[in-house]
């Protein structure tokens, strides 16, 4: 597995030369938010499907 640092090298490589500052620092954010998710996952640290169905509808319930 690559480093973060390897990673976001990587990631910049595969850009196109036109890449704005924006570019760059989006694609970085959502690769962190992604590697964040898939480790939670790992950890079982999720909610199911189900739970949050049932939880959406109990504030909608009473908003």
């Amino acid at each position: 597995m690559p480093t973060p640092k390897q990673a976001a090298k990587e990631l910049i490589e595969h850009l196109s030369d036109q890449a704005s500052w924006d570019d760059i620092m989006y694609e970085l954010y959502v690769k962190q938010k992604i590697e964040a998710g898939l480790k939670a996952v790992a950890e079982g640290r999720t909610v199911p499907h189900e739970e949050v169905k049932r939880r959406l509808m109990d504030k909608k319930q009473h908003a």
